[in-house]
C-alpha cells in the first residue's frame, strides 16, 4: 500500500519481511549480555549467549535469503553484530577470566584479536563484492569469524568441562588468543560448510549422527564443544592439503 504525505511515498512493509533483521538484533543483545555476564563472572551463561548468537548469525542470511528478503542494510547489520560478538565479547571474556593479572599482555592480545576479526569481516565483504576473493566455493580464505570465536574460547570451555585441571597460565592464553586471531586474517583455505553435499543414500546416517551431535550438546554441552574445536582444527589442516593439491593438478 502506498499513501502520500507531504509528498513522499510511504510503503507498507510486512513484519515477516524484518525476521532476518530482527534475529540479528537478537544476536547483538545477546552478546552484549555474554558481556554483562561475564562481568558478573557467570562464564557459562556468557558463553552460552555467544553459542546464541553463533546460531542466530548461520541463520539470519538463509531466511534473509530464502524469504528475499535480503538488504543493503541488513547486510550492514550483520557485519556491525559479528565484530560485536565474535570479535569483541569473546576475548572480552577471557580477559576477565584470566588475564586481569597481566593485564598489559593481556589488553595487548585482546585487542589483536578484534582488530584481526575486524579485517576479516572486512575482506570477507569486499570479497563478497568484487567475487574476487573466496573464489573456490569449498573454501573459506582463513578462519571465519564465528569459527574463531569458538576456537579462541577453547581454553574457557575446556576448563568447563574438566574442573578438575588447573587454569591454563595467562601467558599461554595470550598467545592462543592471538594465534587464533592471526588464523583468521590468514590465507590458508578452510572448509566452507555451505558447499559440503551428501549422496542421497547417505542421508540417514547424516540424519542420525545430527541427532547424536544434538544429543551430546544437551547432555555434555562443554566437552562436545573442545571436541568440535578439535576437529575443527584437523578439517584446516585437511583443507590446507585438499586445497594445495587441488591447485597442483591445476597446474
Amino acid at each position: 500500500m502506498m499513501t502520500e504525505e507531504s509528498g513522499k511515498p510511504k510503503f507498507e512493509l510486512p513484519l515477516v519481511q524484518l525476521l532476518p533483521n530482527l534475529m540479528t538484533v537478537a544476536a547483538i543483545c545477546a552478546g552484549l549480555t555474554a558481556i554483562r555476564f561475564g562481568m558478573q563472572e557467570n562464564f557459562e551463561l556468557a558463553v552460552q549467549l555467544i553459542l546464541a548468537a553463533i546460531v542466530l548469525d548461520g541463520l539470519d542470511g538463509r531466511v534473509a535469503r530464502i524469504m528475499n528478503s535480503a538488504s543493503d542494510l541488513g547486510a550492514e547489520l550483520d557485519s556491525l553484530a559479528d565484530f560485536l560478538n565474535f570479535g569483541v565479547a569473546p576475548v572480552f571474556l577471557l580477559y576477565i577470566w584470566a588475564l586481569q593479572d597481566m593485564r598489559s599482555a593481556g589488553w595487548i592480545s585482546v585487542l589483536v584479536f578484534a582488530v584481526c576479526c575486524v579485517l576479516r569481516l572486512a575482506r570477507f565483504n569486499v570479497g563478497n563484492k568484487s567475487e574476487e576473493d573466496e573464489a573456490d566455493p569449498r573454501f573459506f580464505t582463513g578462519v571465519p569469524a564465528p569459527a574463531g570465536a569458538l576456537l579462541v574460547l577453547l581454553p574457557m570451555v575446556f576448563s568447563f568441562a574438566w574442573f578438575e585441571v588447573p587454569q591454563l597460565n595467562g601467558g599461554l592464553v595470550c598467545l592462543h588468543i592471538v594465534l587464533v586471531g592471526l588464523l583468521m586474517i590468514s590465507r590458508i583455505p578452510t572448509w566452507s560448510f555451505k558447499s559440503v553435499s551428501v549422496y542421497r543414500d547417505n542421508v540417514k546416517f547424516l540424519l542420525v549422527g545430527f541427532a547424536f551431535g544434538v544429543a551430546a550438546m544437551m547432555t555434555y554441552l562443554w566437552a562436545t564443544l573442545v571436541v568440535l574445536d578439535v576437529a575443527y582444527l584437523v578439517s584446516i589442516i585437511w583443507s590446507w592439503r585438499t586445497a594445495k593439491t587441488s591447485l597442483n593438478k591445476d597446474n
